[in-house]
């Protein structure tokens, strides 16, 4: 018997004898009953364990597994029915130190509840599944001390390469710049930086924002706000470029006091908040807005309902959003959508094409997708004439 349980089965026994020899509990029924806990360690199954049960050698088991020409059709027969009866399943950590690979992925984005993020997962685990890797997601919560942490805790994991999304707070890219420079394959994808020379997918995040501001523009609106991310991103450049670009071609000033920057990303709805309360304490009010973020999208209008402001009769409302219930919104929500499926998928195989390179990789490419608009009542209504 283990001596773990005997243990743990011999206090069990000693406190239900105490509690059987106390004179008060006695005089009443009393129910009771007690629960032997003991931890049971897991043991995996291993090729010792095989030999031993078949009488070989660790070696013709394992040469077996592998299919080798050297063991014999019966040999091989034996094992595998064996094998396969009682689970048995390689060991990676073993398995990734024999062939220097672990057959594994990181993945670091802001948030996992972000609809954009979770579509993009969803294409990055169909290409890596199909491939043999495992996927391993972290966040970061639009924090560069988590990013850095958890870009190197997979680092120490010994995943085969990362996709990395980076966080609002990220400008100092050493944690990333160290690991590149080591020979870590890794691909950017939606957040991208141009100072580490590798493949990056993104969306067309300035076409995307010229289409929403041209179709609110195009709708009568003259001062257009923009909601966007900290500074520092891509796509927050990217998209205010296309803001921008839509201003000028429409003979519209380009205001900088309309234009607000949330450092994280809308994750703290008071961010979000307080912006709003600018907007419409300012002396020049927008007449309608562009919100950069599926995050900033949600909180904008969660605070928007807030101040007591209707969409669109009050101000009207377009921004960049992956969610699949804009049209149940009320009213229905006008959205720039990101290919985020596609771009998970684009940015996997792109690193997997790294990884397994068997010559360094010294040309790179950057793959730009398309966006969508979809216009719908929150941005149809006319600004009124004065």
């Amino acid at each position: 018997m283990n001596k773990s349980f005997s243990l743990s089965l011999f206090l069990c026994n000693r406190s239900r004898q105490r509690f059987q020899n106390s004179s008060t509990l006695l005089n009443k029924r009393v129910f009771f009953s007690v629960f032997c806990c003991h931890t049971v360690k897991f043991e995996t199954v291993t090729i010792k364990d095989i030999a031993r049960a078949l009488g070989l050698s660790t070696s013709t088991v394992s040469r077996a597994l592998r299919g080798s020409y050297e063991i014999s059709p019966e040999t091989k027969k034996l094992v595998l029915e064996y094998a396969e009866k009682i689970n048995y399943r390689p060991n990676p950590i073993a398995l990734s130190l024999k062939e220097r690979k672990s057959r594994s992925i990181g993945v670091v984005v802001s948030e996992i509840a972000n609809t954009f993020f979770s579509q993009a997962i969803n294409g990055i685990e169909s290409i890596a599944y199909n491939r043999g890797y495992h996927v391993i997601i972290s966040q970061s919560h639009e924090s560069y001390e988590r990013e850095k942490v958890t870009i190197q805790h997979l680092a120490s994991r010994s995943v085969d390469g990362l996709l990395v999304s980076l966080s609002n707070e990220t400008i100092d890219l050493s944690h990333l710049k160290q690991l590149h420079d080591k020979g870590l394959p890794m691909v950017f994808f939606d957040r991208i930086t141009d100072e580490i020379n590798t493949h990056k997918v993104t969306a067309n995040n300035v076409k995307g924002a010229f289409d929403a501001t041209q179709h609110l523009i195009n709708k009568g609106f003259t001062r257009i706000a923009h909601i966007t991310n900290s500074p520092n991103l891509s796509i927050t450049k990217e998209r205010l470029q296309g803001y921008q670009e839509a201003l000028k071609k429409n003979n519209l000033p380009f205001d900088e006091k309309l234009v607000h920057y949330t450092l994280h990303g809308g994750m703290i709805y008071e961010e979000i908040q307080d912006e709003i309360q600018k907007m419409f304490t300012a002396r020049q009010k927008p007449d309608a807005i562009l919100t950069a973020s599926d995050r900033i999208t949600t909180s904008c209008l969660t605070a928007l309902k807030a101040a007591g402001k209707k969409i669109p009769d009050d101000i009207s409302v377009i921004g960049f959003t992956n969610t699949n219930i804009a049209e149940l919104f009320n009213p229905p929500l006008s959205a720039v959508r990101q290919p985020a499926f596609d771009m998970g998928q684009a940015a996997t195989e792109l690193l997997i094409s790294i990884i397994e390179s068997k010559r360094p990789v010294t040309e790179f490419e950057t793959r730009i997708l398309d966006t969508e608009l979809f216009t719908r009542e929150s941005s149809e209504h006319f600004p009124p004439t004065t």
